[in-house]
Order: C-alpha cells, then structure tokens, then sequence
C-alpha cells in the first residue's frame, strides 16, 4: 500500500472536502483516465484494490498510472479509551479527492478491455467516477 516515506508533520488537521478540483483534473500521461465525480479521502487500501482490478483485468498489457497519493495521516485512538490524553496515533493515509481529479490513465490497451477495467474498477471506489479520454 502507499504511504509517504516521510512527512513534515505527523497529524495533519482534517481540512474540508469544497470545492472542485483545479489541479490534477487533465490526463496528462495516458489517452484514457477515470475522474473522481464526488469529493472523498480515498484510502490507500482503496487505491491499492483499484490497481489491482484493473492490472488483473488488462493482464498487465499497456501503461497504468496512479495519479493520486495517499499524503494525509488519520489519527484514529484505541478502542474502550477515555475522553482526553491527547490525539491519537496516526492509523491510515488518504489522499484527498475533489471532483474532477483524475484517478487512474492508461494507455495501450483495447476500447472494450480499458472500458471493462475502469467499470470494474470503479466497483472498488466509495464515489461515483467517470470514464474520460482525451
């Protein structure tokens, strides 16, 4: 899965999800890409379970790129723990989502095959997305 190898802070404020996304919402890399349609901290476990299907789905034929990182630390504190002492210990990383960004491009492969790999794909994700090409 996918975690920063080193951050400048170890708990991150939380933020909010507003607006649309005015970076990283144009396919850069490959013809074809999925786009997040709703705003989300998308997971690294979930990011990991998207690039599977579609790897499994194309039989690793063509180039797929990730174009989103989990760089947000979530705090989570032990379950049956009382009020106080403090935030808890980072649990998990996300990667904050507004609608628009670009999730996955690839290249390389069949209409049918990459049409087939994104929808399956986008079984694994919590928001709606949507197929585009350049």
């Amino acid at each position: 899965m996918l975690s920063p190898k080193r951050t400048k802070f170890r708990k991150p404020h939380r933020g909010r999800l507003r607006g649309i996304a005015t970076r990283g919402n144009t396919l850069i890399f490959g013809d074809y890409g999925l786009q997040a349609l709703e705003p989300i901290w998308l997971t690294s476990r979930q990011i990991e379970a998207t690039r599977r299907t579609i790897t499994r789905q194309v039989k690793r034929v063509g180039r797929l790129w990730i174009r989103v990182f989990p760089d947000k630390s979530i705090s989570a504190k032990p379950p049956e723990t009382r009020m106080g002492a403090g935030k808890g210990a980072p649990e998990y990383w996300v990667a904050v989502i507004k609608p628009g960004h670009i999730l996955f491009e690839i290249n390389g492969v069949s209409q049918d095959l990459r049409y087939l790999a994104f929808k399956n794909a986008s079984y694994k994700l919590p928001i709606k997305t949507k197929f585009i090409s350049r």
